[in-house]
């Protein structure tokens, strides 16, 4: 089974919540472990934050867009924005980087999905924006609700 969404936002902080309930909405059909909600859902949150408050620098007037595929055993997500980009990408993946230490932010953002998610591909381009693709496979035993 396939199963997929698509949903577009402001760049407003309060949306990263809407944004995290929303996946986990979604994904609670192919019945995930409770550390694979809470996983997905952090991945989420860091990626639309990083949009928000890095790709737009907190304009209210950019779009957030989430994607997200589900397949029986693993999920694709996508979250991308068409702000400023990142000039650095390698530099932008090393722990404990942040463009924006005044906001203390702690740098950690792409360290996360890495960690939680099973393949993490980021594409940026300065002034075009940045899309942050994911997928996160599900434990062998999951089946469709």
């Amino acid at each position: 089974m396939k199963n997929e969404m698509h949903l577009e936002f402001s760049a407003l902080s309060e949306n990263e919540s809407f944004a995290r309930v929303t996946i986990a909405s979604f994904i609670a059909q192919i019945d995930p472990t409770m550390d694979e909600l809470t996983e997905i859902k952090t991945v989420v949150s860091e990626a639309v934050t990083n949009a928000i408050i890095h790709g737009y620098e907190n304009n209210p007037d950019g779009k957030v867009h989430m994607h997200c595929v589900l397949h029986d055993q693993y999920v694709e997500l996508e979250i991308r924005d068409e702000g400023i980009g990142i000039d650095n990408l390698d530099e932008a993946r090393q722990p404990l980087y942040t463009s924006k230490p005044e906001l203390e932010r702690s740098g950690m953002g792409f360290t996360i999905m890495e960690n939680f998610m099973d393949e993490v591909d980021i594409q940026s381009e300065e002034g075009k924006g940045t899309i942050v693709s994911l997928k996160k496979h599900f434990q062998k035993n999951q089946n469709l609700v």
